[in-house]
C-alpha cells in the first residue's frame, strides 16, 4: 500500500519538477556584486590541437581547430578553475582582404548576422546554431555564464558589400581606425542622430546573441559610439531580459578617439547610457613604481563608482588580450600578485585564457611564412607575448602549476570574501618604504590584510602599523610564505622580490 502511495504522488507531480532547471541569466547581478570571475577565451584556439608544436594549425597534418562542440570538453576544467563567467572573444566571421594573419583578425567583422566558420565542427550531427548553443547550455549546466564580444569596427571585405555602413574620408576611401589597417571605421552618426544602418547591424547581433542564449555583451571600443547610440541598444536588449550584462572597453585614463573622423564617448557617459561595467585602469599595474601609485588607482576608481545610480562595477584588468602576459614583463611573481589584488579588491576578477599556467604566448612559428592561408596574407602574423587573435593557433596552455595552484585559490578565496569586500571599506596602511604596499579591506570585525613587495628584483623591509589591532584580535594566514607575527600591533615584513601576502583579521 504505502508503495502505491509514493507511485502515486509521484504520477500527481509535473513532469517538469524532475526535468533539468531552465537556465535563469543572473549575470547583471552577479557582476553589479562584484561576483564574477572572468576568463577570456578566443574560441578559434580555446581548445585546438597542435601536434607538431609550431603553435599553429594546420587541419591537412591531422591537427584540429577550436570549435563549439570540441570546447565542450574544457568547461570541466574551466569551472574547477573557479571561473563563472566566460568573455568569449568575436565569434562573427572574419574579413579575408587585406588582413592580418592567415584567417583573419576576429575583430574584422565580414558580417554581424551569422557565425564564424572557423568554429563550425562537420563532423556533428548537430546544425552550426545548434553547436553554439549547445556550448553555452553546457556551460550553463555548470554554473558559468557567457559573454560575447561585438567588434567596434568591419572588415574591407563587408566595406565592399555595404559601404553605407562605413565613415569616409573626402575621396570616398574607408577610414582606417588607429593603426588597425585591417579594419575600416564603422558609422555611428551624432548624438541627435544615430547611423541607423549601423544600429539595425548591431540590434540583430544582440537579438542573434540572446536567441543563442548568451548572458551579456562586450562592447570592443565601446567609446568610438555615441551615448545615444548605445542607450537605444542597451534599452532594447534589457526589454528582452533585464539580467542582459554590457561591459565597456573603456577606461577612466582614456581620453582619445581612434580617428580623427571618430567620435569619442568617456566611461562616465557609457555608464549613464546603461553599461554596467568598464575597464579600470589596472593594466597600468607594469607602471607602478611605489604604493602610491597603486593606492591612487585603487582609491579613484571605488570612489569614483560610488556617483553613478544605479549601480556600476568595473573589471580587474590587470591583464588583457592587449596586454604583453606577466610572465614576459616580470615573472611568476608578478603574475602572482595580480592573482592575489585580483582576489582581494571589490572588483570583478579578470583574466586571459593560459594567464593561470603562465603562458607567455610565444608561437615558434610567429611573423613568419605560413605553408598555407585563407586570407591574403601569407605571414603568422602575431603580436609578441598575447594570445593570438590572428591565425588557427594552439591553445592556450604553460607548464606553471605553482601559478595554477594559487590560480585556483585565489579565486576560492574571492567567492569567500565578497561579503567584506563589498561592505567594508578599503583603507591604505602607512609604510614607510614606499616599495611596498599595504591594506585592508572590511570592517573592525573582520578585514583581509594584503601587503606586497612592488620590487621584482630585491628584498624589502618595512613596519606595517595595523589599526585597532589588540589582544582581543586574531590572525589567519591564507597567503602566505612565512606566518607573520603582530606585536603591539605591528608587523615586521621582510618580502622577497614581488612577494604578496595575504591575512584575515578577526577582533
Amino acid at each position: 500500500m504505502k508503495k502505491l502511495i509514493i507511485t502515486l504522488l509521484m504520477l500527481s507531480v509535473p513532469c517538469s519538477v524532475f526535468a533539468q532547471s531552465e537556465w535563469k541569466n543572473d549575470l547583471r547581478t552577479k557582476f553589479l556584486n562584484n561576483e564574477t570571475i572572468i576568463m577570456e577565451v578566443n574560441m578559434r584556439s580555446f581548445n585546438s590541437q597542435d601536434n607538431d608544436g609550431d603553435g599553429f594549425i594546420q587541419e591537412e597534418l591531422g591537427e584540429r581547430r577550436g570549435t563549439f562542440v570540441n570546447a565542450v570538453e574544457r568547461l570541466d576544467e574551466i569551472k574547477n578553475l573557479g571561473i563563472n563567467t566566460l568573455h568569449i572573444l568575436p565569434v562573427t566571421p572574419t574579413g579575408k582582404l587585406k588582413a592580418l594573419g592567415t584567417a583573419g583578425s576576429l575583430y574584422a567583422a565580414a558580417d554581424f548576422k551569422s557565425l564564424n566558420t572557423d568554429l563550425y565542427d562537420k563532423n556533428s550531427e548537430l546544425s552550426f546554431e545548434d553547436q553554439a548553443k549547445n556550448f553555452i547550455n553546457e556551460a550553463h549546466k555548470r554554473g558559468i555564464r557567457v559573454i560575447v564580444d561585438i567588434p567596434a569596427c568591419g572588415s574591407y571585405d563587408l566595406f565592399l558589400q555595404r559601404p553605407d555602413l562605413f565613415v569616409t574620408n573626402s575621396s570616398g576611401e574607408p577610414v582606417l581606425p588607429s593603426d588597425w589597417t585591417d579594419v575600416r571605421l564603422l558609422a555611428t552618426g551624432t548624438e541627435e542622430k544615430i547611423d541607423t544602418n549601423v544600429y539595425s547591424l548591431y540590434k540583430d547581433f544582440v537579438k542573434y546573441m540572446i536567441n543563442l542564449g548568451v548572458d551579456g555583451i562586450r562592447a570592443d571600443v565601446a567609446h568610438c559610439k555615441t551615448m545615444t547610440f548605445w542607450k537605444e541598444l542597451i534599452a532594447y536588449s534589457r526589454n528582452k531580459d533585464p539580467e542582459f550584462m554590457w561591459l565597456a572597453e573603456v577606461s577612466d585614463s582614456w581620453h582619445d578617439a581612434i580617428s580623427e573622423y571618430s567620435v569619442f564617448t568617456p566611461y562616465d557617459k557609457l555608464l549613464e547610457a546603461g553599461f554596467d561595467g568598464y575597464y579600470g585602469s589596472f593594466f597600468n599595474i607594469k607602471d607602478w613604481k611605489n604604493a602610491k601609485d597603486l593606492y591612487n588607482q585603487i582609491t579613484f576608481t571605488l570612489n569614483d563608482l560610488k556617483r553613478f545610480t544605479p549601480k556600476k562595477s568595473v573589471i580587474g584588468s590587470f591583464t588583457t588580450h592587449d596586454e604583453v602576459s606577466p610572465i614576459l614583463i616580470k615573472g611568476t611573481a608578478f603574475s602572482d600578485m595580480i592573482i592575489w589584488l585580483s582576489a582581494t579588491l571589490p572588483i570583478n576578477s579578470y583574466f586571459v585564457d593560459g594567464f593561470q599556467t603562465g603562458d607567455d604566448y610565444k608561437y615558434l612559428m610567429g611573423n613568419k611564412t605560413a605553408p598555407n592561408t585563407n586570407t591574403d596574407d601569407d605571414i603568422y602574423f602575431t603580436h609578441r607575448g598575447k594570445i593570438d587573435i590572428f591565425n588557427l593557433s594552439r591553445k592556450p596552455e604553460g607548464t606553471n602549476t605553482y601559478l595554477k595552484n594559487d590560480f585556483v585559490l585565489g579565486n576560492d578565496v574571492k567567492k569567500s570574501l565578497i561579503p567584506i569586500l563589498n561592505e567594508g571599506n578599503f583603507t591604505p596602511l602607512k609604510v614607510k618604504n614606499s616599495k611596498i604596499f599595504a591594506y585592508t579591506v572590511g570592517n573592525l570585525n573582520k578585514r583581509v590584510l594584503v601587503y606586497g613587495n612592488l620590487n621584482f628584483e630585491e628584498n624589502e623591509k618595512a613596519i606595517i602599523k595595523i589599526p585597532k589591532f589588540n589582544k582581543k584580535s586574531s590572525l589567519l594566514p591564507i597567503k602566505v610564505s612565512q606566518v607573520p607575527t603582530v606585536k603591539c600591533g605591528l608587523i615586521h615584513a621582510n618580502l622577497q622580490p614581488g612577494e604578496i601576502v595575504v591575512v584575515i583579521l578577526k577582533n
